[in-house]
């Protein structure tokens, strides 16, 4: 007898109903995957295979690679269609609030061997706000390169991170998104930079500009640029000056008290101190102490440095300007208070100090308008004062114009400061300030005093 006689019928039923559900299983798989396969290639798939190769910005600041908001640019927008796309038009949509032009607008179609092959097209073109609309005259055969160029575009001045929207029309009319523009790094501008911008576009300052001797002392755009730059410097010498001349008071009448002293000591030690510094120039004296003190060991901040330097400097021509002060009192005034009763030191100071600061204020001005103006001269240590800021501008741009705007700096504070000294001297003088005529324009100021002169080395240099 025969195995296969052995196994019950049963059992041999069970295994061919398996058999049988595995071959049906397997051919619903079968028949699942061939349908999927047909689906797949009779579904129209999504054209979205533009690729963007590049958008730039043509750079239009200074330093040579950035773009600023507020000016005129040019953006560059290639793109690479895929080998079964034939494009019918594209569209570029720049961000709120930036302007473009569309007369010059350059579209180009590249094929060939490393794109060599162009071929310029004539679009229609459609403006919708942001957005730029090109029309085809006919779609272009597949798998071209193309390349659009916009100019005349002007970004928001605020600047920051700009992206741009693109879109593309296919030739059978399905429109399609850009997927992969890169953003465009725009710098911020302030309202000082566009007026610059659009001084450089003016017809009137290019022909200024064609004259070499304005362009190189007045050229408007530089005057422009270089002012909030020599702002800086102009608060700088403010602070020297503004620090330096108070501590250089006190300073110069205690001198000028020395020089009067009945001491010889005094009178030497003060002497040799005022004709020292009065008789060596004060470039000198800003030499020694910024480069002299650090090789003996002092190390002194810059600014300190330059306030100390300027005030003993003016603080020898203030003694002699007390001193000139103080004896113009009349000796009479002296014995007067003596007879009252007053020794000397009160009427030192209730007397003989009242009259002689109200006499030199005059000449006191004129004393800060040349420490103000002294100031240029630690420029030459390194101290980023006006002439420092100018200069730095001169060694960039080779113009002298930025001296010029310094100038301007100077005179915002000489020429106040030089009327007021001049009204001042007409008051002690008993004139008045004003120009009315009449007896009362006449009429001499009580107590008026003598008005005391500006030393003659310090004439030549108002």
């Amino acid at each position: 007898m025969k195995m296969n006689d052995a196994v019950p019928l049963s059992s041999r039923l069970d295994a061919g109903a398996r058999t049988r559900r595995a071959l049906r299983t397997l051919a619903l798989a079968c028949c699942a995957l061939v349908l999927a396969v047909w689906a797949g290639m009779s579904t129209p798939q999504r054209a979205d295979a533009l690729e963007v190769e590049k958008l730039t910005c043509r750079p239009n600041g200074d330093s040579g690679s950035e773009v600023l908001g507020g000016s005129e640019t040019r953006i560059t927008w290639e793109v690479q269609a895929a080998a079964d796309e034939s494009l019918a038009g594209l569209s570029l949509t720049v961000p709120e609030g930036t302007a473009y032009e569309t007369d010059d607008l350059r579209l180009t179609m590249l094929s060939g061997d490393d794109l060599m092959d162009r071929e310029f097209i004539e679009p229609e073109i459609k403006q919708d706000g942001a957005t730029l609309r090109l029309a085809f005259p006919q779609a272009a055969p597949a798998g071209r390169y193309f390349r659009l160029e916009v100019y005349g575009v002007v970004f928001p001045a605020a600047g920051g991170e700009m992206q741009c929207r693109g879109a593309y029309e296919l030739a059978d009319g399905t429109s399609h998104d850009v997927e992969g523009i890169p953003a465009v790094a725009i710098t911020a501008v302030t309202p000082l930079d566009q007026f610059k911008v659009f001084l450089e576009q003016q017809p009137w300052v290019q022909a200024w500009n064609s004259n070499t001797f304005l362009r190189l002392f007045f050229n408007p755009v530089l005057i422009v640029s270089s002012l909030p730059i020599i702002f800086g410097g102009f608060l700088m010498s403010l602070a020297i000056v503004l620090l330096a001349f108070p501590v250089a008071i006190p300073f110069g009448f205690l001198f000028a008290l020395m020089r009067l002293s009945n001491s010889r000591i005094l009178r030497a030690l003060a002497g040799v101190y005022v004709n020292l510094i009065r008789g060596t120039p004060a470039f000198l004296q800003i030499y020694i102490a910024f480069f002299g003190l650090p090789l003996a060991g002092i190390n002194i901040d810059n600014y300190a440095l330059g306030v100390i330097v300027m005030a003993m400097n003016s603080a020898a021509y203030l003694c002699e300007i007390f001193r000139a002060g103080i004896q113009s009192i009349p000796k009479g005034q002296s014995e007067a208070a003596r007879s009252l009763g007053m020794n000397a030191v009160q009427t030192m100071v209730y007397i003989i100090v009242p009259q002689t600061f109200r006499n030199v204020i005059p000449t006191l001005t004129s004393e800060f308008i040349l420490l103000y103006k002294d100031t240029s001269l630690l420029a030459a240590v390194g101290v980023m004062e006006i002439v420092m800021y100018a200069k730095t501008i001169v060694a960039t741009t080779g113009s002298i114009t930025p001296y010029v705007v310094a100038a301007l700096f100077y005179l915002v504070v000489t020429l106040p400061l030089a009327r007021v000294v001049s009204v001042l001297e007409a008051r002690l003088m008993g004139a008045t300030a004003g120009t009315s005529a009449g007896p009362a324009a006449k009429k001499p100021l009580k107590s008026a005093g003598t008005v005391v002169p500006t030393p003659p080395d310090h004439i030549a240099g108002l």
